[in-house]
């Protein structure tokens, strides 16, 4: 690994005016990425379209299905009860024989997270609406517009007839919202480099700390009965919500002064316990006999995802040994998605001084520092791949949630960034092929 030469006034003058130049072109690009719905098991159109971009760009690309089997004694797999067949990763890969800066991923994940009930949407999710400088629409913010400003970072280079010095990999990744066995997949294949930067929607601020995950499924079974004799059954309902309340109790204890951790001392309310999905009973006049929800549990860096794990089945258990009906049917618990472990960079290890030192150029202000109280595929690429890694991305909100947007400059300004780090990381070189064709 060899630190490319500085790179002169003159030049980033051009690669701005190249981004400037290009910027409508990637605001269309993200409308099209964002008509395109990629929810859990239906990647498929989305993934096309950007092997399509990197094919256009310039990039070799390699797009496989991801295979459960080859991943699942790597550290960083997650248990899925889905199937992987038909859905694809795609990564785009400039090439050079002869190296003159170091190299350089940038990951972004292009699927989403149901948009709920689409009625509640002050436009329909996938038809993006640009309103007041935002865009709206399910993947926008997260993180769709990551990965537009990614590959129209490389694509002003190659507007302004240069072109990275060292290996730039571009990889749009799937399963980054459940499990991120689609990172996992890219370093299984053999993906790395010296660093990697994700544009995930933390309004350009550098992470350097984010949290565990765990996804949980409580089954619990009750005793049914006619509701004429509803004392004499045992509610699979109440007693599912019994637990859940048992587990808001370990969420404060969690969050306790003493648990948390210097990285995450000014957050709020840093480990959320959330119940995604709460399904239960067969009869509106029938003791409910059944009752399943599905919880996602945060823990702090510092707790491995296993002792995480340990630590809520033994509460669970506690609490079902002093209750007398669940200890009767003791609940069935199943680990499904997410088992993340948490992850830190440290922020005097690089890209981070890089990125900064870059941002600080474009801005004349410091970046913010990040702990973030969720996780990303940084964890994969850093704990799995050894690639130090972090994200840097646009200003979004509502993410997961009704009206979800991206601002429009902060993308534009995240992709002069990303452009700057490329030829600052990487070096540059002229384009061997000169200028891209236009974007179909």
């Amino acid at each position: 690994m060899s630190e490319p030469e500085p790179i002169g006034p003159e030049v980033l003058a051009d690669i701005d005016a190249a981004v400037d130049e290009l910027r409508d072109e990637r605001t269309d690009f993200l409308a099209e990425l964002v008509r395109l719905p990629s929810e859990l098991g239906f990647e498929t159109a989305a993934q096309l379209r950007m092997a399509n971009a990197y094919e256009d760009a310039g990039l070799a690309v390699d797009a496989w299905e991801i295979d459960y089997d080859a991943l699942r004694e790597l550290p960083g797999f997650s248990p899925v009860d889905w199937q992987a067949a038909g859905r694809s990763n795609v990564v785009g890969v400039h090439r050079v024989e002869r190296p003159a800066g170091r190299s350089l991923i940038l990951n972004g994940h292009v699927d989403v997270v149901p948009p709920g009930p689409h009625q509640a949407w002050t436009s329909p999710p996938y038809l993006p609406e640009i309103r007041s400088g935002r865009m709206y629409g399910r993947g926008a913010g997260d993180m769709k517009a990551g990965l537009a400003a990614s590959l129209y970072a490389l694509r002003a280079l190659r507007h302004a007839g240069l072109e990275p010095a060292s290996e730039l990999i571009l990889e749009s990744v799937i399963e980054e919202e459940c499990s991120g066995n689609g990172a996992l997949a890219t370093v299984q294949r053999g993906y790395l480099a010296d660093a990697a930067v994700i544009p995930e929607p933390f309004d350009r601020s550098l992470l350097t700390a984010q949290l565990g995950v765990l996804w949980l499924r409580v089954t619990v079974q009750g005793r049914p009965t006619h509701v004429l004799e509803a004392t004499a059954g045992s509610d699979a309902i109440q007693l599912a919500w019994q637990i859940t309340e048992e587990l808001r109790r370990l969420e404060e204890e969690m969050n306790r002064p003493c648990e948390v951790p210097h990285d995450y001392a000014g957050a709020v309310h840093p480990i959320n316990v959330n119940v995604g999905r709460f399904r239960g009973g067969e009869w509106p006049s029938s003791v409910a006999a059944s009752c399943t929800f599905d919880a996602r549990v945060g823990f702090f860096p510092g707790t491995s995802a296993d002792e995480a794990q340990r630590r809520v089945e033994r509460r669970i258990g506690e609490f079902v040994a002093e209750h007398a009906q669940l200890r009767e049917r003791p609940p069935k618990l199943d680990w499904i998605g997410f088992h993340a472990e948490p992850y830190r960079i440290g922020w005097e290890r690089e890209p981070l001084p890089t990125l900064r030192a870059v941002h600080r150029g474009l801005t004349g202000e410091e970046p913010a520092w990040l702990a973030s109280t969720a996780t990303t595929d940084a964890r994969i690429l850093g704990l799995a791949g050894g690639i130090p890694t972090t994200c840097y991305g646009p200003l979004a909100g509502s993410i997961h949630g009704v009206d979800e947007w991206v601002d429009l400059d902060s993308v534009h300004q995240v992709t002069r960034t990303l452009a700057r780090l490329i030829a600052s990381w990487c070096g540059l070189q002229p384009a061997r092929t000169g200028r891209l064709r236009e974007a179909p």
